[in-house]
């Protein structure tokens, strides 16, 4: 492949990882994650900056997912109520415990997630 090419595809990468992530997000629930972690690894962000970065990426989708259920009347706020605090928590302890774990074991778990989380959809 000549350079022209590689330099568009290097360029598009970003925007079909975007989409499928966003994608994947909306149909279900920060699913995105399992494609925006990897799609960011190829970008040239290390596992870390990756899981970290598709963290803020999915906030904003997250967001967005949000605004439309709501306003489709799919969903209120009174339904996720009682699951946030424990969110909350959760993603402090998340976030406080990333830089603790080894490169190794977060590629692991996060493996395992995507294994259980497929089976889970594939059993449904």
């Amino acid at each position: 492949m000549n350079e022209e090419k590689s330099g568009k595809l290097k360029k598009l990468l970003p925007l079909a990882g975007g989409f499928c992530t966003g994608i994947l997000n909306g149909l279900f629930g920060a699913g995105g994650g399992m494609v925006a972690v990897p799609f960011l690894r190829s970008g040239g962000l290390d596992e870390k900056e990756s899981h970290a970065s598709s963290v803020a990426l999915l906030m904003a989708l997250s967001a967005v997912s949000v605004v439309l259920y709501l306003w489709r009347g799919s969903m209120t706020v009174g339904d996720a109520l009682p699951y946030l605090p424990g969110a909350l928590a959760g993603s402090a302890a998340g976030a406080l415990l990333m830089p603790k774990i080894s490169t190794k074991w977060l590629r692991r778990i996060f493996g395992l997630l995507m294994i259980y989380g497929g089976i889970r959809m594939v059993m449904g």
